[in-house]
């Protein structure tokens, strides 16, 4: 009997292959860069399953002309890059890696904070430039983290692991999400607030909430008008929930201190974008959840997800449950 055929959009740690390998064959694009979309439209057509990342676009159109495909597996715990109505209308199950990536991307979450508050990347660049600017009162001066208030948007599992971060630097926390977590605000000590006057009373702002076309676009030119004088300003979610002229602007006039973001739209940011000329804005190339061990994680789960569809069994981590009452 003839193994099924599984298709990899890029190279993953080994163990994950191996353990893919044993139920299938395995092809893999073996390119740094994503596949084009002729390239996946091609390939979709003569394999069983996919094991994809979050830049592969995966339209309806794509998903339609599969006609083999049983599973797809995302190794991202995001899967709006993926047309979940599509897959479900195919009973085609749809993997994701959710959890396992928590901690890390609060990590990084945090370091960006703290670097933007201390200018970290902006006086790493003068020193590589040559610049050593004598100590004064005024030099490369930033603001204090320790005291301050932080407001996060989107309080789900990394939302809350930055909140927990935030403890030890004596924060108020003030937290905004669909949903009220009474729970958490008595175990976090952490306060509810509506958008707008977390916007107005936060110091720190950062951004945890899922991307939903909804959502496009959900700090605006409004948003950062109604923040302090001076905030600093958090992405590690999804680049389309943040108006990247408005933040430019926002940026520009000195609204605010400075912005970090390892998220953008597009993905790479062009070369071109004015925003990479201003000196308070630190960019990373969706990063926040590049630890070895984490991608390794990642990788394992992703791979269970896609034996399991392969085997006609229900997905642990399924990102359209839906799927299984079709």
């Amino acid at each position: 009997m003839n193994k099924p055929i599984v298709w990899v959009t890029r190279t993953v740690d080994e163990p994950a292959v191996r353990k893919i390998s044993e139920v299938a064959e395995v092809e893999i694009w073996p390119a740094e860069n994503p596949p084009p979309p002729e390239v996946i439209l091609e390939k979709v057509q003569r394999v069983d399953g996919l094991l994809t990342m979050l830049t592969d676009a995966l339209t309806a159109a794509i998903i339609d002309n599969a006609p083999r495909l049983k599973v797809i597996s995302q190794m991202a715990v995001g899967f709006d890059n993926i047309d979940i109505e599509a897959a479900t209308r195919r009973g085609i199950p749809v993997g994701h890696t959710p959890g396992v990536l928590t901690e890390t991307t609060a990590d990084f979450a945090w370091a960006l904070l703290m670097a933007a508050a201390r200018r970290v990347a902006e006086a790493d660049r003068e020193v590589h430039q040559g610049i050593w600017r004598p100590w004064g009162p005024d030099v490369l001066t930033g603001v204090d983290v320790h005291g301050a208030t932080l407001g996060i948007i989107g309080f789900g599992r990394i939302g809350k692991a930055v909140a927990r971060r935030a403890i030890g630097f004596s924060m108020k926390v003030l937290y905004n999400d669909p949903k009220r977590d009474e729970a958490a605000e008595q175990e976090l000590g952490v306060e509810y607030r509506d958008l707008d006057r977390l916007l107005q009373e936060s110091d720190f702002i950062s951004l945890h909430t899922y991307y939903t076309p909804e959502y496009h676009h959900l700090i605006n030119r409004f948003c950062f008008e109604q923040m302090k004088d001076g905030a600093i300003f958090i992405n590690t979610a999804r680049g389309g929930l943040v108006d990247h002229q408005a933040l430019q602007w926002a940026l520009e006039s000195k609204k605010l201190a400075a912005a970090a973001l390892d998220v953008f739209e597009p993905e790479p940011i062009p070369r071109d974008h004015p925003l990479l000329q201003l000196p308070n804005l630190i960019i990373t190339p969706h990063i926040a959840s590049a630890s070895a061990r984490t991608r390794q994680k990642m990788a394992l789960i992703a791979a269970d997800n896609l034996i399991a569809g392969l085997r006609g069994e229900k997905l642990a981590y399924c990102a359209n449950p839906q799927v299984y009452h079709v």
